[in-house]
């Protein structure tokens, strides 16, 4: 990072001056908060006493056969409380808005993974709640949605447009705008405007660190390669950042391929992807060449966005981050693979990166290590996945 909120060409912070005084002090605060020994005391003894970290890492012994015998690794983020890694985020979020004297939570969710997690978060520390939700993936993502109502939360339906995350991201802005005084906007990703891809990775950064130790203990070496989903990229940021600096291991993002690239249907930002500025960041985003924000498909309601965290635009630009892509069909496969020869269901967002780590395992061979954040659990997809064919 070259200025504050700068990833290369990549971040910043574009919003209405009247969200400025509240970026400052939100960044301020977290400068404050990190180094101080008592905020980290608490955040490490919730992370450990509620969260229930450290997720373990899993050998996939039969994956591994299947896929050539390259060892596959599993980071469980799917056994966090909750059934993904977004708590992560949320608990330190949500210690943050505490310390600001915040009253309420805003957030927005695609998958309903974030919206459960912000949810959980303020119930535990006792703030008001509203997730802003696309009606798209409300549908989709019914058991979410119950979930979050049920912890206390309201959740308000965006219709408009495709339904999606980013329409409910917009949405959650403008309540932002209207009421930071008193609540505070938790992102889930590592998008939106400087401080937060830099606050929502350092929250997710525990990934990255309890893989590498787990992997050097099971595996007595590195990986050769980590492998994550990436959507706005925060479970790819955090595994990713306990890798950064091992050049000897490559660090693969999978996108929403949804149904191929050439059909347009995707959601595929980092490799098809514009420079542009979308909810208060320059990254890469799908845009047309008038700068349009472009439609997006993906059966993953988390994948859905058709932007990706700053800092994920410069790994890629900077030949450290490998982009590939997993369609619909591949998630599928992979997600019921998963299910038959390991006993877990992910969810539709790694089954992704599953997809494509079966690629990554044939070619490496027996000798090889491979890594798979395998970033939340399937029971919200079930209906998805059956509707999509007989298991």
């Amino acid at each position: 990072m070259t200025t504050p909120g700068r990833y290369g060409s990549f971040g910043g912070a574009y919003v209405p001056e009247t969200l400025v005084p509240a970026l400052r002090t939100l960044e301020e605060a977290f400068d404050a908060a990190i180094p101080e020994a008592a905020f980290q005391a608490e955040l490490d003894r919730l992370l450990r006493t509620y969260v229930g970290r450290p997720t373990p890492l899993h050998r996939a012994r039969r994956l591994s056969e299947a896929w050539g015998g390259a060892a596959v690794f599993l980071k469980r983020e799917d056994l966090a409380h909750t059934g993904a890694h977004k708590i992560n985020n949320t608990v330190g979020q949500g210690l943050l808005a505490a310390r600001l004297g915040k009253k309420r939570l805003i957030a927005e969710t695609g998958a309903g993974q974030h919206g459960v997690a912000t949810a959980t978060a303020a119930a535990l520390l006792g703030l008001g709640c509203r997730v802003f939700m696309g009606t798209t993936d409300m549908a989709r993502q019914a058991p979410n949605v119950a979930r979050m109502k049920l912890l206390g939360a309201e959740v308000v339906p965006v219709p408009h447009g495709a339904g999606t995350l980013k329409e409910a991201t917009g949405e959650a802005i403008r309540e932002w705008m209207a009421t930071s005084h008193e609540a505070h906007y938790l992102i889930g990703s590592v998008v939106g405007p400087h401080p937060y891809p830099r606050i929502v990775r350092h929250f997710q950064a525990v990934i990255g660190r309890e893989a590498r130790a787990q992997i050097l203990d099971a595996a007595a070496r590195l990986p050769d390669v980590a492998v994550a989903c990436i959507g706005g990229g925060s479970n790819a940021s955090g595994l990713f950042s306990g890798f950064l600096e091992d050049r000897g291991v490559r660090l693969v993002g999978v996108e929403a391929g949804g149904e191929g690239l050439a059909t347009g249907k995707h959601a595929a930002s980092l490799t098809a992807g514009r420079p542009a500025v979308l909810h208060g960041a320059l990254s890469l985003v799908l845009t047309d060449p008038d700068g349009q924000i472009l439609p997006t498909h993906s059966i993953s309601a988390g994948l859905d966005y058709p932007g990706v965290g700053p800092e994920l635009a410069a790994w890629k630009a900077e030949g450290r981050l490998e982009v590939t892509t997993a369609t619909d069909a591949e998630a599928l496969a992979a997600f019921r693979e998963c299910a038959r020869l390991e006993g877990i269901l992910p969810a539709l967002e790694p089954s992704h990166a599953l997809a494509a780590a079966a690629r990554i395992a044939r070619e490496l061979g027996r000798s090889g290590v491979l890594l798979v954040n395998l970033s939340g659990r399937g029971d919200k997809d079930l209906e998805t996945v059956l509707k999509a064919g007989s298991p």
